[in-house]
């Protein structure tokens, strides 16, 4: 049976289905390496083995990020400027998941199957944000659309980056700062002053991370979401800033850059880089028994097999989202 979800607009009503419908724009990868560098990988005991290979998944013009595994093994990818979610299957075909979202830029699953994301509306840097007028959201996009959040004590949440969901239902998000908003509604600032981008939670759910720059913090959870001991928890090799995040079931961290994907045992040590054929900004556990790593890679190729490019001043959405096997398979407790 096709279960159908309503997606409110401004000035119209969308039907999005959730089973997927072909996405004819994509492009298929066929698993031919290519990118703007070699990206040999090299072994990372327990974590990757020497010469893994990574493999192109898809790639596209119109944007992917904030990647998060599906049950069957699939990805879902957020596509902000066409504003849909798409997915793909673990043979790599793409599908459009859902349509009608207000430019979602991240995508998460709580333990009760349901689609959550956030909406950064119309504040792409590439469009004309001075004249955004919608607000920002924290979703719920399916099986019904409800808005868990738009505003922090009156104030606009501002371009809204990464989120993580807990088995209680609670979101952890991030905009210029961390927040959290709780099964009731409730937003509460966690962090703030900080360069915030990914967020990610240890699996038993008592630590939480985030980016600042070049530095992971590290805080400790309670029960109601709040947050303690805030401290530095790992630096980013080569000064680099952080991005996306992903954990392991051992609890390994894992954090994109523009290098490749840089991975911390459960106490911050640096256990190494896995170099990525393009900039990685976001990363995720998939496939077949969460034991392939999933990036997504700024940049692609055309349709002409070239590098894609845009003209002088308009911005460049083009991804690649690759994907490699792994010995460290994804915590399996969450989607994310």
């Amino acid at each position: 049976m096709r279960t159908t979800t309503t997606l409110t607009t401004g000035c119209c009503l969308l039907v999005a289905t959730l089973a997927p419908i072909p996405l004819a724009s994509a492009q298929r990868g066929g698993g031919a390496l290519q990118g703007s560098r070699d990206g040999a990988v090299t072994e990372i005991p327990g974590v990757v083995a020497a010469g893994a290979k990574w493999t192109i998944a898809w790639q596209g013009t119109d944007n992917a990020d904030g990647i998060v595994g599906t049950a069957d093994g699939g990805l879902l990818f957020a596509q902000e400027q066409p504003r849909r979610i798409s997915k793909l299957d673990r043979n790599d075909r793409v599908s459009v998941y859902l349509e009608g979202t207000h430019g979602a830029g991240s995508v998460a699953i709580d333990a009760n199957g349901q689609i959550l994301a956030v909406e950064r509306t119309c504040t792409d840097p590439g469009g004309q944000p001075a004249q955004c007028s919608e607000p920002t959201k924290v979703t719920v996009l399916a099986p019904v659309r409800k808005v868990l959040a738009d505003s922090f004590e009156g104030k606009g949440l501002g371009r809204l980056n990464d989120l993580v969901v807990d088995r209680r239902g609670g979101v952890y998000f991030t905009s210029g700062g961390a927040y959290h908003v709780n099964a009731a509604g409730h937003v509460s600032s966690l962090a703030d002053n900080i360069r915030s981008n990914g967020i990610m939670l240890s699996p038993d759910e008592t630590v939480l991370y985030v980016t600042n720059g070049n530095v992971v913090l590290a805080f400790d959870l309670g029960p109601d979401g709040s947050v303690t001991n805030r401290r530095d928890f790992a630096t980013l090799g080569a000064g680099d800033n952080g991005d996306g995040m992903a954990i392991d079931a051992a609890g390994r961290l894992y954090v994109t850059s523009r290098p490749g994907v840089q991975v911390f045992s459960v106490d911050g040590k640096p256990l190494g880089l896995i170099p990525t054929p393009r900039n990685a900004i976001s990363v995720a556990f998939a496939g077949a028994d969460k034991k392939t790593l999933y990036i997504v890679g700024s940049g692609a190729l055309g349709p002409d097999g070239q590098e894609f490019r845009t003209p002088d001043g308009v911005r460049n959405n083009a991804k690649t989202i690759y994907k490699l096997p792994m010995l460290a398979q994804g915590f399996k407790g969450r989607a994310k």
